[in-house]
């Protein structure tokens, strides 16, 4: 089915891509990902700038909503692009983030990252690997900054099937952080997977705030809807291409273990059957609609939209929803205004789970709770903030505290989201 949708995204943007049947078609592989970092320190308290440093680097979907009025000329209902947002002058920089491929856990369960290689011959990179965008970009040996000086560069006068394409590739984050550079066609591979003319682009600019990233770019999961470079994904274009037998990907993310599959699903990772929610095809997103969050026996909000987004660490819901969730909670109270943090008594913890109209899905204590808000203290910081970042009055954004609690399928035959409980 997403064979015939995805054609249509293409035609309807005047993109381009390859029809032509690689010769190895896979039936599923893994890519490991190694470890993100937390939001908690070691004393057990609250780290609250790196907090802050993910909120604001989550409002990357106000660039997504840019790339979609550009690519169509309309926004869809609910949606809007917020100002700017910029980070605290106590956040110096940016902090870490976002067939198996093993994912790197990044900065303590910020970022998910996996190996892939571009070119020929191969030039390896490590990228976060983002259910949230859509675009593959890394940094080009062109780039003069020193904040390109400790990563991996594309050189595409190396690659005899880099192809460079019109156009200039541009974003422009919610933090104020950009990366820019020429547009390139070239062969990427992931996990023995090989995708050939995949449209990149090696970055010649290069904001101060990816600095202390420890991955080299970013490797886009969504649907084409939101691509800045107007292209198709890699995983789009392995499908098309014959290179995986199955239009489908999934994630499972732990502190250790954690791993990108591309093709399938691993099914030593979850038992029973993945529970599927279809997507709304008319944002881009991995967006899936229906859902409820329980705080104890108790449904705090229901009826609301969720995306489901790898490249993001907390989870966010409209402040007027999230409230209404921890007034559940007694003795919560609000943490930071500007950010949407609660606190809640560490002491008390009920079950937390979110629901699509069947199985609920829980919330470990373990992934809800951020740390004490200070040394000895008797409050803890959630990790359900309450803020709008434009993507509609009902719409929640499900990162990695939501989603290290199951094993996610994303399938464009489809069109839907998967969730399956770990074993």
């Amino acid at each position: 089915m997403l064979r015939r949708v995805s054609i249509l995204v293409i035609l309807g943007l005047g993109l381009h891509f390859l029809c032509a049947a690689s010769p190895t078609k896979r039936h599923g592989v893994s890519i490991a990902l190694p470890k993100r970092s937390s939001l908690t320190k070691f004393d057990g308290t609250f780290d609250y700038d790196k907090a802050v440093a993910q909120t604001v680097a989550t409002q990357k979907h106000r660039q997504n909503l840019v790339n979609y009025l550009n690519n169509f000329g309309y926004l869809p209902e609910g949606m809007e692009i917020k100002p700017i947002a910029t980070a605290p002058p106590r956040n110096q920089s940016r902090f870490d983030k976002r067939q198996t491929e093993a994912l790197i856990d990044e900065g303590d369960d910020e970022l998910w990252a996996g190996q892939i290689s571009i070119g020929s011959p191969a030039q390896k990179f490590l990228v976060d690997i983002d259910t949230g965008s859509s675009d593959l970009w890394i940094p080009s040996s062109s780039c003069k900054s020193s904040v390109c000086s400790s990563k991996h560069k594309y050189n595409a006068g190396s690659s005899s099937t880099s192809k460079k394409l019109s156009g200039t590739f541009s974003i422009q984050y919610g933090d104020g952080s950009s990366v820019s550079g020429p547009i390139y066609d070239d062969t990427v591979t992931v996990a023995g997977i090989t995708v050939t003319e995949q449209t990149l682009s090696g970055v010649t600019e290069l904001s101060s705030d990816f600095e202390n990233d420890p991955t080299d770019g970013v490797f886009g999961f969504a649907y084409p809807k939101i691509s800045n470079l107007q292209a198709n994904t890699f995983f789009v274009n392995a499908f098309l291409q014959d290179a995986v037998s199955s239009n489908e990907f999934s994630l499972f993310l732990a502190s250790f273990g954690s791993e990108l599959f591309l093709g399938g699903t691993n099914t030593e990772k979850y038992s029973g059957v993945p529970e599927f929610h279809n997507v709304d095809l008319s944002t881009g997103f991995w967006q899936i609609s229906g859902a409820s969050i329980t705080y104890g026996s108790s449904t705090a909000v229901s009826g609301f939209e969720t995306i489901i987004d790898s490249g993001t660490t907390i989870m966010y819901g409209p402040p007027a929803a999230v409230k209404k969730f921890y007034a559940k909670i007694s003795g919560s109270q609000l943490y930071d205004a500007t950010n949407g943090l609660y606190s809640f008594p560490c002491s008390t913890f009920s079950s937390i789970s979110f629901s699509w109209g069947g199985k609920s899905f829980a919330i470990s204590s373990k992934n809800f709770n951020f740390g004490q808000t200070g040394t000895g203290s008797a409050q803890c910081v959630g990790a359900l903030a309450g803020l709008d970042l434009g993507l509609g009055s009902s719409t929640w954004l499900l990162g990695d505290s939501f989603m290290k609690n199951v094993y996610t399928v994303f399938s464009f035959e489809q069109n839907a989201v998967g969730f399956a409980s770990l074993v």
